[in-house]
């Protein structure tokens, strides 16, 4: 679970599981692999760094694809 901010400024968690997607539009969208999305206050790169770090605590990897440079590390 990551906290994070609704662009009003509402504190939430969310289940850093089913993230399936994260883009800058320019709002941050984070899109779950249930079909929700949300729109957040905070940039991309902070998302992927609170997910990182929830797996890490975990003791799990995560994926992530740059789609602008089309590679792929494994944390």
């Amino acid at each position: 679970m990551i906290n994070l901010e609704t662009l009003r400024g509402k504190p939430f968690i969310l289940n850093a599981d089913l993230i399936e997607a994260v883009e800058a539009t320019p709002d941050t969208h984070i899109r779950l692999y249930t079909g929700s999305y949300y729109i957040v206050k905070n940039s991309v790169d902070e998302v992927v760094q609170k997910a990182l770090e929830y797996r890490k605590f975990c003791g799990g990897t995560l994926r992530v694809v740059n789609k602008k440079s089309e590679e792929e590390e494994k944390w």
